[in-house]
């Protein structure tokens, strides 16, 4: 028998709120986190905007030693994850930490440690590279990071999959307390690529929006839409088994009922145009669940703001849907924080979250109009109405489709 899994807490870091509480009152209000890159002077290049972390201390919630030990991506993580374990109020004194794990997806790790140790290579030769240099790049880090610092011995795992790593992660670990490796999982992603070599590549790809309005750039299923804006931060989400949850008096936001991945097989950066890799992924998540798709009436989209996931992901709704995919509310999280790489699931997934547990959904903002195929509804404003379940759809680079679907408790 497949244990029952539910979520006991939520951590965030994110471009409109360092915390849960304040990104989901920014999430409510509508509130974007778009405007001028700051890292770098971006004089020469054609991308001028992304959705940055604002007033991040790494002090606030770690040790300044530890912190200066950790990549961004990493402090991200770990800032996040002890927000949610504190929100679930869960004492690793009281706990075995043999049976407390952790699933932490980064897709790409910290580009800013490659490209400063690549200047010392080419300006001062390799013996000036730092010797810390591999363990504060490589994406396993924001796990084992995290693992460290809460000192959780159980399942220790990284995900990569590109834009799905977060919600990878979430389904790996809520797979990982069904099956009984683990009574508590903290599960999540975090990302930071807003970089010289980051922000240059997506722009090479065509991928990103060249929009320098903040408040018409990341406009997904619009019929302007134009690309993504890079976003970075990190999502947590405290996994526990029901019973357990129960045993220690835990509040319970929500209960993940099911998980489904596939791969599209059909290009490296493109879905498949017809829809059926990520169709597959949210049916199979629904019969993980026992539910049919006239329960589902809400869905948390990929959304990137590009012309081809948008109108590939709703291709792959209405194959999933049918008919009810016309009763369906739609938005998309990215409208509002942009897209968080490899968090991007996470954090979309701590709003699902909310928004089950408050019955709001929320507007995709910026949106007004879709073209002619497009013809579902992007939520372009919001609603106050019971959530009963919420499916949240991640599609990765590589053709990795992955959904997770959550219900209310």
């Amino acid at each position: 028998m497949k244990k029952r899994v539910v979520i006991t807490g939520l951590g965030a870091v994110t471009p409109i709120g360092n915390s849960v509480e304040e990104f989901w009152a920014s999430i409510r209000a509508g509130k974007t986190g778009f405007g001028p890159i700051t890292y770098f002077d971006t004089g020469d290049y054609r991308c001028k905007l992304a959705a940055q972390v604002k007033d991040f201390d790494p002090g606030q919630h770690m040790d300044k030693k530890a912190a200066r030990r950790m990549e961004q991506f990493c402090q991200f993580a770990v800032a996040a994850a002890g927000e949610a374990l504190k929100d679930a109020k869960i004492s690793m004194e009281e706990e075995n930490p043999y049976r407390v794990g952790c699933c932490i997806g980064s897709g790409i790790g910290s580009l800013q440690a490659m490209e400063r140790e690549y200047d010392k290579l080419i300006s001062k030769g390799p013996s000036r590279i730092s010797p810390l240099m591999v363990p504060l790049m490589i994406s396993n880090m924001a796990a084992g990071n995290v693992s460290i610092a809460f000192g959780l011995k159980g399942k220790n795992m990284d995900v990569v999959t590109a834009c799905a790593s977060g919600t990878n992660s979430v389904g790996e670990a809520f797979r990982s307390i069904q099956y009984g490796d683990a009574d508590i999982m903290v599960a999540g992603g975090a990302e930071s690529s807003i970089t010289p070599l980051g922000v240059s590549g997506f722009t090479a790809l065509t991928a990103v929006s060249l929009s320098q309005d903040p408040e018409k750039c990341s406009i997904p299923f619009d019929k302007d839409r134009n690309g993504f804006v890079m976003g970075e931060g990190a999502g947590i989400l405290i996994l526990e088994e029901l019973e357990h949850a129960q045993k220690r008096g835990a509040y319970i936001y929500a209960e993940v009922v099911g998980y489904g991945c596939t791969s599209d097989a059909y290009h490296i950066t493109s879905p498949a145009e017809d829809g059926e890799g990520a169709a597959q992924a949210m049916m199979a998540a629904m019969k993980d669940a026992g539910v049919t798709t006239e329960e589902i009436t809400y869905i948390n989209a990929h959304g990137t703001s590009t012309p081809y996931n948008d109108l590939f992901e709703t291709r792959a709704i209405k194959m999933a849907f049918g008919e009810q995919a016309k009763k369906l509310r739609i938005n998309s999280t990215k409208s509002m924080i942009g897209h968080l790489l490899g968090a991007a699931g996470a954090v979309e997934l701590v709003a699902c979250v909310k928004e089950v547990e408050e019955g709001f959904i929320h507007q995709t903002v910026g949106f007004t109009e879709a073209e002619e195929e497009m013809d579902l509804n992007y939520c372009g404003e919001s609603y106050e109405e019971e959530v009963p379940y919420a499916l949240s759809n991640s599609l990765g680079f590589g053709g990795h489709n992955a959904s997770i679907l959550i219900k209310k408790f």
